[in-house]
């Protein structure tokens, strides 16, 4: 894995407010070894302009208040609400909206990079919940 500490801190935390936000499809791609620019790739789709955006400033909010606070060098597609991305160097976001996901499939453009695992939180609470009869 050629993720760098502060790439994995980044995709993490952006993964999860994404997931709190209730995205959907997230994935977390190595890209390091194929790309100079980045270690990493975040994709994640909603299924309406207002949720992807709504899911772009959970993220970006997230990012800011790390202990390292981190700030989009580059952001793109917001006006239109389909494909934001948000660029961090370390880490490149991308909020799709459901058919752009499909449609441009990132996921299959990097299929021989690996994933880094992501737990969401928020899914592993529900289940813990359910198992316990709540």
């Amino acid at each position: 894995m050629t993720v760098s500490e502060r790439a994995h801190e980044l995709a993490i935390t952006a993964a999860q407010a994404a997931a709190d936000k209730k995205a959907q499809d997230i994935v977390i791609i190595d890209v390091g070894d194929q790309l100079a620019i980045t270690d990493a790739f975040l994709l994640a789709a909603a299924p309406n302009e207002r949720q992807v955006l709504a899911i772009v400033d959970a993220i970006e909010e997230a990012l800011l208040n790390l202990p390292e606070k981190a700030k989009p060098v580059r952001r793109e597609g917001e006006r239109g609400g389909r494909w934001v991305l948000l660029d961090y160097v370390d880490i490149v976001v991308h909020v799709q909206h459901t058919e752009e996901r499909e449609f441009y499939a990132l996921d299959r453009l990097w299929k021989d990079c690996p994933t880094v695992p992501f737990d969401n939180r928020n899914l592993a609470r529900a289940e813990a919940a359910a198992g316990s009869g709540e």
